[in-house]
């Protein structure tokens, strides 16, 4: 599976922390989109920390293991451990607007979870760093015309580090090889989330997007390496030189784009590890 970071243990000697759950950051289709917010009793600073929870882009509230982001909880960060709306129901571009919501959700009630707005960085593994880094290359003004007062509030972040993520879906793993090669491969486990749709006007239903070139710009759309602007945050990726599922190439793409733009950068090659160590 495209799997989730690896564990940073809590230990004998981690602070205790507070953990609130099931925080509702937003709705949609008749559900509840939720988060689980961790606070340190003790030396928080305030800064946030946004953990994804997600691997092959799916998503669950029991999948969520304070022990993954232990050390951020030690260091007095803050986490966030954002749920999104899980495939196979949902698809990617579905699910990039629930991070987008979960952003500007927590900005807006920054005050109330004792972290500064302008203070937060955003971390997971795989589809969760891929998710990580929308929000930073890609995040979102806000609204200021919104009905709904969360939706003002802009979706970016101030760092971005992530593992192992997809970064950009017409060369994967070399160019010129888009998705729709690697979903006959590698990536054949993961086709639900790439099930493009639409929403008929006329039928008032949703129909599966099949012209080629419309799929090729969403794919476009949802890989971060199409949105890197100079402006965008610090980011670090690890990522091991022997993964067959994401390769490593898809890090080195997207950092050596961000670099060119200006931005501050760090890969973290691990030797000889595949997908997930």
């Amino acid at each position: 599976m495209l799997s989730l970071p690896p564990r940073v243990g809590l230990g004998a000697d981690a602070p205790s922390h507070e953990r609130i759950e099931d925080v509702i950051y937003g709705r949609k289709h008749g559900i509840a989109l939720t988060m689980d917010v961790f606070k340190p009793r003790e030396g928080a600073h305030g800064t946030g920390v946004i953990y994804v929870v997600s691997g092959g882009w799916y998503s669950a509230h029991e999948a969520i293991n304070p022990e993954v982001f232990g050390e951020l909880l030690k260091r007095g960060y803050t986490v966030f451990a954002v749920v999104h709306g899980s495939q196979p129901k949902f698809t990617i571009p579905e699910i990039i607007e629930d991070m987008h919501r979960s952003v500007r959700y927590i900005r807006h009630h920054a005050e109330r979870f004792g972290i500064k707005p302008d203070r937060l960085g955003i971390t997971g593994g795989s589809a969760g760093g891929h998710l990580s880094l929308m929000m930073g290359l890609a995040g979102r003004p806000g609204n200021p015309e919104a009905k709904d007062p969360v939706d003002r509030e802009p979706s970016g972040v101030q760092a971005v580090a992530c593992f192992f993520p997809p970064t950009d879906f017409l060369n994967y793993g070399q160019t010129g090889r888009d998705l729709f090669k690697a979903l006959e491969e590698e990536l054949a486990p993961f086709k639900a989330p790439f099930d493009f749709q639409e929403f008929d006007t006329q039928t008032r239903q949703f129909v599966l997007i099949r012209d080629l070139d419309r799929r090729r710009e969403i794919a476009r759309e949802i890989s971060p390496v199409a949105h890197v602007t100079p402006d965008d945050p610090p980011t670090l990726i690890a990522h091991g030189n022997a993964d067959t599922l994401v390769p490593i190439q898809q890090a080195e793409v997207v950092l050596e784009k961000l670099r060119t733009a200006g931005v501050p950068t760090r890969l973290v090659t691990r030797e000889g590890q595949g997908h997930g160590w």
